[in-house]
Parts: structure tokens; C-alpha cells; sequence
């Protein structure tokens, strides 16, 4: 190994004599024989020489440019405008930790307050905070939430069965501690969720939670109504709702909704593999609700001078005073991707985002309406940006077969759903073009 790959290393004789030991080897004696790796590394290289080695390695990789992709089933390519990095690199966001000094923090505090408004309009409830790690940690923590609500008296939480495999994971892991019992409500034949098994798994239940688009990609027909059985066993409502969505859709509170969660990323962070996320968590004004609220609120006040002035309002962290009191131990949570969200939703305006769901509404029609010349889409109903499809030969063949082709195909759930077969979800949002829908089917015609 070169020697300057580490520092000091002339000082390490002396280093080792003053901790009492005769050699490197004595110094990680506890460390079971067999688990010692040698790296044996290669001399170091310049910047430039680093450059072009990684830049060879990266350009291995392909975008969803170079390689129409049609997976979905939470993570989707939405165009992020080049002023949304831009402005999320002005040195008033770059420190994007939890603002504890607000006399530093005010750029930080103005554009969650900002997020926190934009919000609460969008979503139909008057307070949100600022903000959970995703979508799927949002929910675990409602879920919490309406137990502490009921005061331990409910521990049971019903969700929809036709929920993401990783936002059910991530339920359970979150509750286990607390000993929630999850119950899951299975679809009926037309994809939707079962209201009258629904009405049986209600009873003694501290909450339900629904999605007003399924994991299939189905609006959900009956929000309202499955609101109004959960009131009616003294249950709290909880509704998700995809952000992009809601330029078209009804409001989680115009819906009935007490709390509403969603996927902030959506609105102006890339894919990334997956990340990172911040999750939409707000709450009609019920005093009860928001003094359970996971996160921090950012409010507006004045300075002791008379200005307007932004502070942490409520803050219910483990962290801060009174910390035996606190509702979660939520810590680093990714405000910056909250900034980029409201920037990008502040850009579109209302009459943008109407656009925005208008068109995936109609992309994700067209490509549903390709998908059934060539496979079986087993559920009527409105999409909006996934649809299952079912192939009569085993879809991850078909999967291997398309990429060999360029093409990317559709997320293979049927792993997680064995009744829906060789089921995979297929998505499109405003960025799919019309060629790649066309070049899918030609693919699909000659390997399903």
C-alpha cells in the first residue's frame, strides 16, 4: 500500500509505543483471524487521472434517455427544472440540519414555512410539518399517532393489502416496538379496496389508512366513503396522496382526511436511486392532533425589534426540552428536498400542476390502452401512473428479453401478489414520451 494513503504513518512507532503496544498486528489482536482483509492498493493517481477513470466507469451506466425506463411502483422520472438545483444551492439552504438558532437560520426557516403553506393548501389540511423521511416512515409514524390518540386504548391499524411491499415493510418495523397490530384489507374485483370487509377489521381500530391511487396505480373510487366507516367506529381516517395528483383530484381533506401523508420528492428531487425522500405529514386543526404531530413546525413571528421573524414553533423531537414528551425520534429529515419541492410547486402554480396531472393522467391512458393490445390488464378502472399487467409467460424472461432490447421494463410484483400471477407494473408520468410507448409494444409483440 502506498504509504500516502494515511497520515503519520512516520509517527507510527511512536504512535504505538505511547498505547502500549509493539505492532499494528498486536494493536487488532481482538479481531477474529480470517476477518483481516489486505486491499493491496494500487499507488495513488492525480485528480485528473481520477477523473477519467471514473468518468470510463460511469459512462458503463445508462439514463432513462438513453434507456426508455417503464418502472414505477414508487420511484417515477419526473422533469425537475434546472432553477430548482440552482436555487437550492444558494448558501441560505446549503446548511440543511435542523435550524436550532434562528437568528442564522431565517433563509431555512422562510422556505419550510413556505413549504409547510404550499402544503397545506395542496393537501386540504391547515398544518403540516416540515418534514418526515418518505412517504412510507409518514405513514408508520400516523399510525403511532393515532394510538397515542386513543391513548394505547387501540392498537390496531388497518391498512389496504394492496399497499407497496416496502411501505407495508417499513409499517411493521416502525410499529413492532409499540405492539400495533397491522391488519390488512384485501381488494375486490375491480382492484378497490373491499368495503365490507373493510367494515369486519374496522372494530377497535385506532386507524385506517387509504391510498387515493392503490399500489396498482387505481384511483381509489370510494375515499369518502371508507372515511366515513372509519369515523363511524371511532377510528382516525388516514389518507395518502401523490402530490403530482392533486392538481386534478380532490384534496385528502376535502375527503374527509384527519391526517394526510404523501411523497414531497416527487416535486423536485431526481430518482437517485431511490432517494433521498421527504415525506408530506399534515393535519386538520385539532389541537388534540397537532400536539401528537412527529417532526417540527416552522411558524411566523416577530423579532424583538418588529420584524417578521421565523422560529420553530412546535418541535417534538427527543432531542430538545421536555424530551420525555416527545412523539418521535425523527432527526435528519431531509428539509433540503422539502425547499426543492416548494420551489418546484411555487414554479408550477395552480394552473401548472393541473397540467402536470393532466398529462400523466392522459400518458398513462395511452400507455395502458398499447399495454392491453399485447397483454391482459386485469382491473377496470382510472390509472394514474402505474397499470399492472399480466403475461402468460414468466414476466422476468420478458424482462431480461426487453433490456436486451434497450428497454427497461416494468416493475415484476408478482413475488408479492402470487393471485395477480406474472403481474408487473408498468408506469408513465409527464415524461414519457410517445416513441417509447411505441417502441415497448414493437419489443413486447416479439418476446411476451
Amino acid at each position: 500500500m502506498g504509504k500516502h494513503y494515511l497520515p503519520n504513518l512516520a509517527q507510527k512507532e511512536e504512535m504505538l509505543k505511547e498505547i502500549g503496544f509493539s505492532s499494528i498486528d498486536e494493536l487488532f489482536s481482538d479481531v477474529p483471524r480470517g476477518m483481516v482483509k489486505e486491499f493491496n492498493l494500487p499507488e495513488g493517481k492525480s485528480e485528473y487521472e481520477v477523473f477519467l477513470e471514473l468518468n470510463e466507469i460511469l459512462s458503463k451506466n445508462k439514463t432513462v434517455l438513453e434507456m426508455p425506463s417503464f418502472l414505477g411502483a414508487g420511484t417515477y422520472f419526473h422533469y425537475v427544472p434546472a432553477h430548482v438545483k440552482y436555487i437550492i444551492e444558494r448558501s441560505e439552504f446549503l446548511t440543511a440540519y435542523t435550524p436550532y438558532q434562528p437568528e442564522i437560520s431565517q433563509g431555512m426557516l422562510q422556505a419550510l414555512f413556505e413549504y409547510q403553506s404550499m402544503m397545506a393548501e395542496l393537501y386540504g389540511l391547515p398544518v403540516v410539518n416540515s418534514s418526515m423521511y418518505d412517504w412510507g416512515t409518514a405513514i408508520a409514524e400516523a399510525a403511532l399517532m393515532t394510538v397515542r390518540l386513543h391513548r394505547g386504548k387501540r392498537k390496531r391499524f388497518v391498512i389496504p393489502k394492496a399497499l407497496s411491499p416496502e411501505k407495508k415493510a417499513v409499517i411493521r418495523t416502525y410499529t413492532r416496538g409499540a405492539g400495533l397490530e397491522i391488519v390488512e384489507v384485501p381488494w375486490n374485483e375491480k382492484g378497490q379496496l373491499d368495503i365490507e370487509k373493510l367494515k369486519d377489521e374496522v372494530k377497535d381500530s385506532a386507524g385506517v389508512y387509504v391510498e387515493m391511487t392503490n399500489f396498482f396505480g387505481l384511483v381509489e373510487e370510494n375515499v369518502r366513503e371508507i372515511g366515513e366507516i372509519a369515523h363511524e367506529a371511532g377510528a382516525y381516517f388516514i389518507v395518502g396522496a401523490d402530490p403530482t395528483m392533486l392538481g386534478v383530484f380532490e384534496a385528502p381533506g376535502e375527503l374527509g382526511a384527519d391526517i394526510a401523508v404523501g411523497e414531497a420528492a416527487y416535486l423536485g428531487n431526481p430518482m437517485n436511486f431511490g432517494g433521498p425522500r421527504a415525506g408530506v405529514f399534515a393535519v386538520r386543526n385539532d389541537k388534540k392532533l397537532i400536539r401528537q404531530m412527529p417532526g417540527r413546525i416552522i411558524g411566523m413571528t416577530k423579532d424583538a425589534e418588529g420584524k417578521r421573524a421565523f422560529v420553530m414553533t412546535l418541535q417534538t423531537r427527543e432531542q430538545h426540552i421536555r424530551r420525555a414528551k416527545a412523539t418521535s425520534n425523527i432527526c435528519s429529515n431531509e428539509a433540503l428536498v422539502a425547499v426543492a419541492s416548494a420551489i418546484h410547486l411555487a414554479s408550477l402554480g395552480p394552473k401548472g400542476l393541473k397540467e402536470l396531472g393532466e398529462t400523466i393522467l392522459k400518458n398513462t391512458a395511452y400507455l395502458r390502452k398499447r399495454l392491453s393490445e399485447v397483454a391482459e390488464v386485469p382491473f377496470k378502472g382510472l390509472y394514474f401512473k402505474d397499470v399492472p399487467v399480466r403475461f402468460e409467460r414468466p414476466y422476468m424472461e420478458i424482462h431480461e428479453a426487453l433490456l436486451a432490447r434497450g428497454i427497461h421494463g416494468g416493475y415484476y410484483i408478482g413475488n408479492h401478489f402470487p393471485e395477480l400471477g406474472e403481474t408487473a407494473l408498468f408506469s408513465a408520468t409527464e415524461t414519457t414520451r410517445k416513441e417509447w410507448v411505441e417502441a415497448l409494444i414493437r419489443a413486447l409483440k416479439e418476446v411476451a
